[in-house]
């Protein structure tokens, strides 16, 4: 009776996950320097998986609308946020990074994207919950309608923006198009993930 056999439900071996995690980063890197090779990456989404950190030295944007949003977040199916909309966008010193706890351990690991060079987009859409940024706009205009939908009760439109030294905590990211330039993308292992105070 000793010896009968025991099942174990839920581990996750922490060697297994590790490798997993690396191949996929290795695989993802793989395609990105596919795109690298010609530099563009079209329709990018990246959201549903809760918060990460876009931080950048500068951002030019032409065609900018900012508007009430509710998004859905890691932890929350319905969040205040705005959505920022800008046509055509170029960006210096781009730095995206999310936060991934290991299971089972408490250890927290860091993926990080890098661009060195300019990375131009097109078509940007991004649902922000935190805009810590120098901002500086063209032709601004702030619109209001009587209605009861919340994502159309306002905007603010603006011909041009600068966005600089920026840190902005986004949930959810689109873009038509992307050239990331120098991209590298890396992991490293931290002992628990950033928080910024709102």
């Amino acid at each position: 009776m000793k010896n009968e056999g025991k099942i174990t439900v839920g581990k996750t071996l922490k060697k297994k996950f590790l490798i997993a995690l690396l191949s996929g980063s290795l695989a993802l890197g793989g395609l990105l320097s596919a795109f690298g090779f010609s530099g563009t990456a079209f329709a990018m989404p990246l959201g549903g998986i809760g918060d990460f950190y876009v931080e950048f030295d500068k951002l030019e944007g032409k065609g900018f609308q900012l508007l009430p949003h509710i998004g859905e977040t890691g932890n929350s199916d319905a969040e205040p946020m705005v959505r920022n909309k800008i046509e055509d966008v170029t960006i210096t010193n781009l730095h995206i990074y999310k936060d991934l706890p290991l299971p089972g351990d408490g250890n927290w690991v860091r993926v990080h994207i890098r661009a060195s060079g300019p990375t131009t987009i097109t078509g940007l859409k991004q649902d922000a919950r935190l805009i810590d940024a120098d901002l500086s706009f063209d032709q601004l205009e702030i619109k209001e309608q009587n209605t009861d939908d919340f994502a159309k009760n306002w905007s603010q439109n603006a011909s041009t923006i600068t966005i600089q030294d920026a840190t902005l905590v986004t949930d959810y990211l689109f873009q038509e198009m992307v050239s990331l330039e120098g991209a590298k993308i890396s992991v490293e292992k931290i002992d628990a993930p950033k928080m910024i105070e709102e």
